[in-house]
C-alpha cells in the first residue's frame, strides 16, 4: 500500500535531517583532526563524541524513516489547536 502524503513528508523529513547530521558529522571529524595535528586533543576528543551522537542519531531517524516505509510509524493529520 501507498504511503498517504503525511507519511511520506514525514519520512523525507527524517532522511533529511539524518543526512544533515551525516555531513555535520563529517564536518565535526575534519575540524576533530585538524585540532588533533594542532595538539588540542582534548578539543579533538570533544568534537570526536559528538560526532558519534550524531552517527548513533542519524541511525535513528533512517530506521525510524524505514519504519514509515513499512507502516510501523504512521503520521495522522495533524490537529488544530
Amino acid at each position: 500500500m501507498p504511503l498517504t502524503k503525511p507519511n511520506q513528508d514525514l519520512r523525507r523529513d527524517l532522511k533529511q535531517a539524518a543526512a544533515l547530521l551525516k555531513w555535520s558529522g563529517v564536518d565535526l571529524l575534519q575540524a576533530a583532526r585538524k585540532l588533533s595535528e594542532a595538539g588540542q586533543e582534548e578539543e579533538a576528543e570533544e568534537l570526536l563524541r559528538i560526532a558519534v551522537s550524531f552517527q548513533e542519531t542519524e541511525d535513528k531517524l533512517a530506521g525510524y524513516a524505514e519504519e514509515v516505509k513499512t507502516g510501523q510509524i504512521q503520521r495522522s493529520k495533524p490537529e488544530l489547536l
